[in-house]
């Protein structure tokens, strides 16, 4: 379409492709999947942080095609001091975060969903805020299958899914030296 189409829309059009364009425009363009030996990593995405924030989180789905056992831990990135594969529980309505030790075991035939309020990639003492619509990038070491940097799309603060608007409520969080609200938007 050229710009002389676009002046000739109507104006209920011309509004209708703007709005189309602008989503299109600010929707991170997803990560594609990744696949390292019997290993098969998909849909990577991390939520964005408010300026401040001293740690942030990525996700992603990893199954094992393979016919052994294998363990994942994340072993760095370029917007955190460390990252760490961290699982999440409920303990008296408060939230406890901590990291795996000795990495994420995913047994032969398993898929292990990492999400929010479970297990997830913490990216501690952040460099910078992650912003909606920028990507960050990790680098994940498997026992067996090897290492690989995974890009992960940036969505939107307290985002439940890759794409997904923020969720409202809040919850309290344990972790890091400290208990926390988080106020979820």
């Amino acid at each position: 379409m050229t710009a002389t189409n676009f002046k000739r829309l109507p104006s209920d059009s011309a509004a209708i492709f703007a709005l189309a364009l602008a989503q299109v425009l600010v929707i991170p363009a997803w990560a594609t999947d990744y696949d390292l030996g019997p290993i098969h990593i998909s849909q990577p995405w991390a939520r964005a942080t408010p300026k401040g924030a001293s740690s942030g989180a990525a996700y992603m789905t990893i199954v094992n095609n393979g016919k052994a056992p294998d363990r994942v831990s994340c072993v760095s990135s370029d917007a955190s001091n460390e990252c760490q594969i961290h699982t999440m529980t409920m303990e008296n309505g408060v939230m406890k975060m901590r990291p795996v030790t000795g990495g994420l075991e995913i047994n032969p035939g398993e898929t292990v969903t990492l999400k929010p309020s479970g297990l997830h990639v913490m990216l501690v003492g952040l460099k910078h805020p992650l912003d909606q619509g920028a990507s960050v990038k990790a680098t994940l070491k498997f026992e067996k299958a090897g290492t690989v940097d995974v890009e992960y799309p940036i969505a939107a603060i307290g985002a439940p899914a890759p794409g997904g608007a923020a969720s409202g409520g809040s919850m309290m969080m344990e972790g890091h030296g400290g208990m926390m609200q988080m106020d979820k938007h």
